[in-house]
């Protein structure tokens, strides 16, 4: 039967061609694809995130994944939010084509975009989250392909999502429960995030059939992009954005996950991409996890990402800067001004606060304070960190975690305080209580 293509043509990178009347992709043994694609964040200054995710949909959904095996994860408060000079549209990249439309709704709001709903549904556990978004998850079997992608802040060994953190060890735990349980045949999981390496690092290992891709090194922070002038944000993440230009342009059939993996490495110049785990999976095809319909697409090359990219900490400052630059309205330029001195405050009190702890953890041993407070080492003593982490949340609130990604890329000290084997949970807790 002859298949009938709707093509959109535009000056990016970013193509939304569908195919109308496809078979739904097939792999070996009758294994089929499933994605789960997640942005935890909310709030306009990450708009990026969810912009990275509703481009992921589009690449899976016009490369043949149909809506019943691709499951979306957003607050979904960036598309209408008042600060949308567009609203019902979300860009991925300058003067780039709506990524927003038809992205599933399945899981919306800061009460079902949280860990334990995003590790049900990647589980297949319909009946822990019966009654809360669509109820989808993924029913995967053993020769099925899953792809993941999540898009947030990160920490070493954690990603934020809404008010809560999903750590390393919990998400390892699901991975290698999902292995031996045979729910799947092969994995794939993009991560995006501030120190995304450490979440595998350590702990993914290289027989479970399971292959990931971070932004970041376990110390570094990913670096957003494409700042908008018109939306006052940035509109994607220099990773996430590598990827997603080349799966719109690529043939995915022939292209493999190394391909991609080196393509996406190389041109990310501002952290270093890495893999994890087994690596022989990078042989098989970008199709073979992001669908093998090949779309009639015509595709022009779109904006460098890494010429106006920054640190996903410094977003906030850099937004501020440059509306500050942009403006010719005095009044304006003070308001903005002093937002800019009120967050560099705010950045010299939680350094001066984070120190503090270290100092009295540590009975103020000043070579201590200075080795913890640079250091950077690789996290095995999970429960002291997990315990630390959870508990500057919910009592440290000048921190204001998970919110603060400034705040978030400073808990490396507290990994270097669990990783020296003197300093107890219970030491590092009378330290907060003193301080916080």
């Amino acid at each position: 039967m002859m298949q009938v293509f709707l093509v959109c043509v535009c000056l990016t990178g970013l193509v939304l061609g569908i195919p109308h009347n496809f078979e739904l992709p097939k792999l070996k043994d009758d294994g089929v694809h499933w994605a789960l694609l997640v942005a935890g964040s909310n709030g306009w200054m990450n708009y990026r995130h969810q912009a990275d995710v509703c481009h992921a949909y589009q690449v899976l959904k016009n490369h043949g994944l149909p809506d019943e095996r691709i499951i979306v994860m957003m607050v979904d408060d960036i598309a209408n939010n008042k600060e949308n000079p567009q609203p019902g549209v979300i860009i991925n990249q300058p003067d780039g084509p709506d990524v927003y439309q038809g992205v599933p709704k399945d899981y919306t709001g800061l009460k079902d975009v949280t860990p334990d709903v995003f590790l049900d549904v990647l589980q297949g556990e319909s009946k822990k989250v019966k009654g809360k978004g669509s109820g989808k998850v993924i029913n995967s079997g053993p020769n099925d392909h899953i792809f993941v992608n999540f898009v947030d802040h990160g920490a070493p060994n954690l990603i934020a999502f809404g008010e809560k953190f999903l750590h390393s060890k919990d998400l390892m735990k699901v991975l290698k429960e999902m292995h031996q349980e045979q729910k799947f045949a092969k994995l794939v999981f993009y991560l995006e995030s501030c120190e995304s390496g450490s979440m595998f690092k350590t702990l993914l290992p290289k027989d479970i059939n399971i292959l990931a891709l971070s932004a970041s090194n376990s110390s570094q922070s990913s670096y957003a992009c494409y700042f908008d002038k018109k939306r006052k944000t940035y509109l994607g993440d220099v990773f996430s954005v590598m990827w997603l230009q080349d799966s719109d342009k690529e043939n995915l059939n022939s292209e493999t996950i190394q391909d991609q993996f080196k393509m996406t490495k190389k041109k990310t110049n501002t952290s270093h991409v890495m893999e994890f785990g087994d690596k022989s999976i990078g042989q098989m095809t970008v199709a073979e996890f992001q669908g093998n319909q090949q779309a009639n697409n015509i595709v022009f090359p779109a904006p460098d990402p890494t010429i106006d990219a920054v640190k996903a900490e410094d977003v906030e400052m850099e937004v501020l800067r440059n509306l500050w630059l942009l403006s010719t309205d005095e009044h304006e330029r003070e308001q903005l001004m002093s937002q800019l001195s009120g967050l560099a405050l705010k950045r010299s009190k939680i350094n001066r606060l984070v120190k503090e702890i270290i100092s009295k953890t540590v009975d103020h041993d000043h070579q201590t304070v200075t080795s913890i407070m640079e250091d950077t080492v690789d996290l095995y003593n999970h429960d002291c960190y997990i315990q630390t982490v959870e508990y500057l949340r919910d009592t440290c609130h000048d921190l204001d975690l998970p919110n603060f990604q400034y705040s978030l890329r400073r808990l490396y000290a507290f990994v270097n305080l669990c990783e020296r084997n003197k300093y107890s949970f219970a030491t590092i807790k009378s330290a907060i209580d003193k301080t916080c």
